[in-house]
C-alpha cells in the first residue's frame, strides 16, 4: 500500500490522497468534505454516468477519470465508494486487490450470503476499511453512545421515529434508485444508520416483530411499526413516509436517571425530570458540520493505523442483517407472514 508523501498527496507530507467513486448526491458531499480536510487530498473522481460526473467534474473543478483508472492511480491511496448498494462488492474487492483503503457506503448490500463473503475476503486480506454510518464519528453520537453505556441497568427503553412527507427527499431526487425494492427504501437508508447506534450504545439488536407496508406501485416501503431488543433493552420503531407532515428523525433513549435524544440527526439533548429538553454537548459539536468533520478526522485515523470509532465491515454486516430481517415484512419474529 502508498503511503501519503509530497511526490503523491498534493497538499505534503502525512495528507492522505483520496479517490471517489460514485459522485451522485451523496458523492457530491463528500467531494466538498474531502475538499475542505486538513488531512486528506482529494486526487480524482469516477461516476459510470457520463452526466454526473461532468457536472461534479465543473462544479468543484475535479479531475474526473475511469473507475479502474483512479484505483489503480499510485496517489490515491483511500477510495470511498459512494455507489448503489448493489455495486459495492466487485468495487471492494477491486480496492482490496489493489492495496488501497476502502470506505464504502452502506449498506454494504443486500444479500446476506454474498455480503458475509465479501466481509470474510477483506477480513482475510489485512485491509484497512470502514463503512459510512454517520454516527461512526458525530459528536452527539458518540455521547450518547457513551452515555448509555454508562447508564447501563438504568436504561428503561429506546425508540426511533421517523416520517418523511417525500421519499427519496427532495436533496435526492436524482437519486431515483432509492424509491427502488431491490436495493433502495429508507429503513436501509435510514434505519441503519439507527441500528448501527443500537447496536455500538446496547448491544447487538435482534426483531421481536415487524410489520412493513409497500407501495402498491411495486417500489420501497411506506411504513414501518417494529419492536427490536438489544439485551434487555427493548427498542420500539415507527416510522412512515409518502404521506403529508414535516420530517421527523428522532432517537430517544429513556432511562431513570437521564434520557437522552437526538433530533434533526446530530443534536443531542438530555432530561432528567419532567421538565424541558436541554442540549447535552457544546453547540458547536451540534449539527451536521460537526459531524462531518468528525467523521473525516475519524477517517484520517483509521489511514494512519490508530484507533477510530468507524463502523468495520463485521459491525455493517450485522446491521444488514437486522435490516433485511426487517424488510420481510413479518409480523413476528418466528417467520409467520
Amino acid at each position: 500500500m502508498t503511503t501519503g508523501n509530497s511526490s503523491t498527496s498534493p497538499k505534503g507530507v502525512g495528507i492522505i490522497g483520496v479517490g471517489i467513486i460514485g459522485l451522485g448526491t451523496v458523492g457530491r458531499r463528500f467531494v466538498e468534505q474531502f475538499q475542505r480536510h486538513r488531512d486528506f487530498a482529494l486526487i480524482a473522481g469516477a461516476d459510470a454516468d457520463p452526466r454526473a460526473a461532468s457536472a461534479a467534474g465543473q462544479d468543484f473543478s475535479l479531475r474526473v477519470i475511469e473507475a479502474a483508472e483512479l484505483i489503480e492511480d499510485p496517489a490515491v491511496e483511500l477510495v470511498y465508494i459512494a455507489v448503489p448498494p448493489l455495486h459495492h462488492e466487485p468495487l471492494v474487492d477491486a480496492v482490496v486487490e489493489a492495496g488501497k483503503i476502502v470506505f464504502c457506503e452502506k449498506p454494504l448490500g443486500v444479500h446476506d450470503d454474498v455480503t458475509a463473503a465479501l466481509v470474510q475476503r477483506v477480513h482475510a486480506s489485512g485491509a484497512k476499511a470502514a463503512v459510512n454510518f454517520v454516527f461512526g464519528g458525530a459528536p452527539g453520537a458518540q455521547e450518547l453512545i457513551r452515555r448509555s453505556r454508562a447508564h447501563g441497568a438504568d436504561i428503561t427503553s429506546a425508540e426511533l421515529r421517523l416520517h418523511f412527507c417525500r421519499w427519496p427527499r427532495d436533496w435526492q431526487a436524482n437519486a431515483t434508485w432509492l424509491r427502488d425494492r431491490d436495493q433502495g427504501g429508507w429503513i436501509r437508508e435510514v434505519v441503519s444508520h439507527y441500528v448501527f447506534l443500537m447496536h455500538r450504545a446496547f448491544g447487538p439488536p435482534t426483531v421481536t416483530t415487524a410489520e412493513v407496508l409497500f407501495a402498491p406501485d411495486g417500489s420501497c416501503e411506506h411504513s414501518l411499526v417494529a419492536a427490536l431488543r438489544c439485551g434487555d433493552t427493548p427498542v420500539r420503531i415507527s416510522a412512515s413516509s409518502d404521506a403529508s407532515g414535516v420530517d421527523e428523525v428522532e432517537f430517544t433513549v429513556r432511562s431513570r436517571s437521564a434520557s437522552l435524544r437526538l433530533t434533526d440527526w446530530y443534536d443531542l439533548t438530555e432530561a432528567t425530570s419532567d421538565q424541558a429538553w436541554n442540549p447535552a454537548l457544546d453547540q458547536q459539536l451540534q449539527g451536521g458540520a460537526a459531524a462531518y468533520a468528525s467523521q473525516l478526522d475519524q477517517l484520517a485515523l483509521l489511514c494512519r493505523n490508530e484507533p477510530h470509532s468507524l463502523a468495520t465491515f463485521e459491525e455493517a454486516f450485522a446491521v444488514q442483517r437486522v435490516v433485511e430481517r426487517l424488510l420481510v415484512a413479518t409480523t413476528d419474529a418466528s417467520g409467520e407472514s
